[in-house]
């Protein structure tokens, strides 16, 4: 899998990819990431990448042309399955969502920024918009961050146990149930007998219960889809 981000603060993603399960995932050749700082077509002397919008509202609003020009850039050489804008609107990122992008092979993510994007870039460039949630942030690169993260980890071999994923909350519509690691008891507080008895059928009819349980009491609206 390819992912390219397109960024106009590419420093905030440094960190997020290049460390823990993303990075690795990276260093293992399971995914190449590319962050693209959007001023290479920056106009005029400064290079801007925004403007001031037009109607007056206050805010910036990050320019068509070097983001047509970036994107066609990168279509040149290759084929994308999906052209993404992290978006407030968007579609709000789920695990069906990170399933389904997991399986793709090139993607690109822009990162909006200032008051967001020219609306020609969101109905000529884009096929897809996405949100972390239903609030604001300064901008798109952490959202992205979270986004390639959520798709990276689903590639195989990105994790250790590879079966790991498969028990994440929401990967059947539920929340996970609670773990639990040695000791066994500490300061009074038990682990679950059931958890010890070694028995993998009481165990996985114990966990199947807790996982229902806490999706009722904590995400009722999930049992509800």
């Amino acid at each position: 899998m390819r992912i390219d981000i397109l960024t106009v603060v590419p420093e905030l993603l440094e960190s997020p990819l290049s460390h823990s399960i993303v990075g690795r995932a990276v260093k293992k050749g399971l995914v190449e990431i590319h962050v693209h700082h959007l001023r290479k077509y920056g106009i005029g002397p400064r290079k801007n990448v925004d403007d001031y919008s037009y109607g007056g509202d206050a805010g910036m609003v990050m320019m068509v042309e070097p983001v047509y020009r970036m994107i066609e850039e990168l279509k040149a050489e290759r084929h994308y399955d999906e052209v993404i804008y992290m978006s407030p609107d968007g579609d709000i990122l789920d695990q069906g969502i990170a399933n389904d992008l997991s399986l793709k092979e090139n993607i690109i993510i822009l990162c909006g920024h200032y008051k967001g994007v020219d609306h020609r870039i969101r109905e000529h460039l884009i096929t897809r918009e996405i949100s972390v949630g239903d609030y604001v942030v300064s901008g798109g690169e952490i959202p992205a961050a979270l986004l390639a993260d959520s798709i990276i980890r689903l590639i195989p071999g990105a994790l250790t146990d590879e079966t790991s994923a498969l028990s994440d909350s929401f990967q059947d519509g539920l929340l996970s149930p609670p773990v639990y690691t040695r000791p066994a008891e500490f300061n009074g507080w038990k682990v679950p007998d059931v958890l010890l008895s070694g028995n993998p059928k009481l165990i996985r009819e114990w966990q199947d219960e807790q996982a229902l349980a806490r999706t009722k009491a904590l995400r009722p609206g999930l049992l509800e889809k």
